[in-house]
């Protein structure tokens, strides 16, 4: 009949059990979502650096086609001015750049034909004149002043204040520069004969002398529309690759992170069943131990209880009520240990909380013969986060410890260190017990571990979770005959 008793009481103990653990388990089954946050990062990231790099390489593009441009340009015009200075037979004597301003003394020039000289100028001018895409074509003296133009309106004035001509004259090398159809004009120069629609270039290009000086330097606003539409199809060409790549990529990557997240979900199923069958497996085990002596004392007692005068069955009765009490203790341990710990965050002050534990254990300190000194702080204690019952069970389970661990007797001592620069209150509870080994230290707080005959194992597991669930901690200092300190750390409010 006590076997069947005690195979029952184990079947519904372990079934329950696995209950109360159900929410623990339900919410270890709550991972990091790896796919969504991958998905909606990996978008991001893709989205971003595919329009960086389209933005980048459709810059480049744009600049290198416009660069070459320029150079062509140059050369055109280069290619154009000794082409007239060869046909009117002058290259031996002067280069056109000399021959564009009328201003210039060709007097000193020898047999120097100035029907020729104007041919030239004439002809170089006309090319200019009839260059594609050319929205004003100009040519400045050194002095600043325009020489001839394409609106005859610029001729004669002078432009100051212009960094590109000063650099082509000064430098003697190539300037360009892109302006936008919808910006402000600057420059007063830019009277040009129609209006661009998008975007138009500036080229000046230096004619240099024989002795590398400066003589003349052109000035060219283009409206590139050939080019205009080479860049539309470059851009599109780098966008659309750039798109379908992005997607490309992005869907590789997320199939990628898809399959790892279903075989991480695989095995972290099969590592939650796992931990649950040894969570079970390590609480049966504990029931069985547990129960077996209890129930071996009773049966002993209950036979006894038959044979036995009136005295002996008072006897063994009253050991049947403590073994039943001790089973019923030990019972609503388990239980309360294998439910979540619950209960909303409050202001804790501990001194009172320490005053009613202390008192709750009054009788029992009394009887173990074990001094208690209270050293209370001199300034006052700042509220603490935490719920006072669970506080209070927490404070109860190191005290009921203690206690047990000075079973001849001995001193405890608690006192209360606020620490206001890091914002968290230590309570200490000292005892003059055997201590604990590096062993048992590391052991401590771990499930149905213990040290004690009659213990279950789960006074300081329980209380660690306590101190956990409102962002406390708890720690254990102790050695080997020098008995234990445990250290409560409380948030302050």
């Amino acid at each position: 009949m006590y076997r069947k008793m005690a195979m029952g009481i184990n079947d519904w103990f372990v079934r329950n059990s696995v209950l109360s653990f159900a929410p623990f388990l339900r919410s270890m089954a709550r991972p990091f979502d790896l796919l969504r946050w991958f998905s909606i990062d990996s978008f991001i990231a893709v989205f971003i650096i595919s329009i960086a790099f389209s933005m980048i390489l459709t810059h480049f593009l744009k600049q290198e086609i416009l660069q070459r441009d320029a150079i062509l340009t140059s050369q055109f015009v280069h290619s154009v001015s000794q082409a007239q200075i060869r046909q009117a037979h002058l290259e031996d004597k002067l280069t056109l750049g000399e021959i564009l301003d009328d201003r210039t003394d060709l007097s000193k020039f020898e047999r120097l034909d100035a029907h020729l000289v104007d041919g030239a100028r004439v002809q170089f001018y006309e090319h200019l004149r009839v260059l594609p895409d050319t929205l004003l074509a100009s040519v400045f003296a050194p002095d600043h002043k325009i020489i001839w133009s394409t609106n005859p309106e610029l001729v004669g004035k002078t432009t100051k204040g212009d960094d590109e001509l000063e650099d082509a004259l000064a430098a003697h090398i190539m300037v360009s520069t892109e302006y936008d159809a919808d910006e402000e004009r600057e420059k007063g120069e830019q009277m040009f004969v129609r209006e661009p629609h998008k975007f138009f270039v500036e080229y000046y290009i230096p004619l240099i002398t024989q002795s590398g000086k400066v003589a003349a330097v052109v000035e060219i606003y283009k409206e590139p529309g050939d080019l205009e539409q080479t860049i539309q199809r470059g851009n599109i060409l780098v966008w659309s690759c750039s798109v379908i790549g992005a997607i490309l990529i992005y869907i590789a990557l997320f199939g990628i992170v898809r399959r790892a997240d279903t075989i991480l979900k695989e095995q972290r199923r099969r590592l939650v069943e796992a931990e649950a069958l040894c969570l079970i497996g390590e609480m049966s085990a504990a029931v069985a131990h547990g129960i077996r002596n209890p129930l071996a004392s009773i049966r002993s007692s209950a036979e006894l209880a038959l044979d036995g005068d009136l005295d002996s069955t008072r006897k063994n009765s009253s050991d049947i009520i403590s073994q039943v009490d001790r089973l019923g203790k030990w019972v609503r341990e388990l239980l309360v240990f294998s439910r979540p710990v619950t209960g909303e965050k409050q202001a804790i002050d501990l001194i009172p909380l320490i005053d009613d534990c202390l008192l709750n254990f009054a009788t029992q300190l009394e009887k173990s013969r074990i001094a208690v000194e209270f050293v209370r702080p001199e300034e006052a204690v700042p509220l603490v986060v935490g719920n006072r019952a669970l506080a209070n069970q927490a404070l109860a389970s190191i005290i009921s410890n203690a206690i047990e661990a000075m079973h001849e007797g001995g001193s405890l001592r608690l006192e209360v260190l606020p620490f206001k620069q890091h914002k968290r209150v230590h309570l200490n509870v000292t005892d003059t017990g055997p201590g604990m080994s590096p062993a048992q230290l590391e052991l401590a707080f771990k499930p149905f571990y213990t040290t004690k005959r009659k213990g279950i194992g789960l006074g300081m597991a329980l209380a660690k979770r306590i101190m956990e669930r409102f962002d406390g901690s708890i720690s254990l200092h102790s050695r080997a005959g020098a008995g234990t300190q445990a250290v409560l750390s409380f948030n302050i409010i």
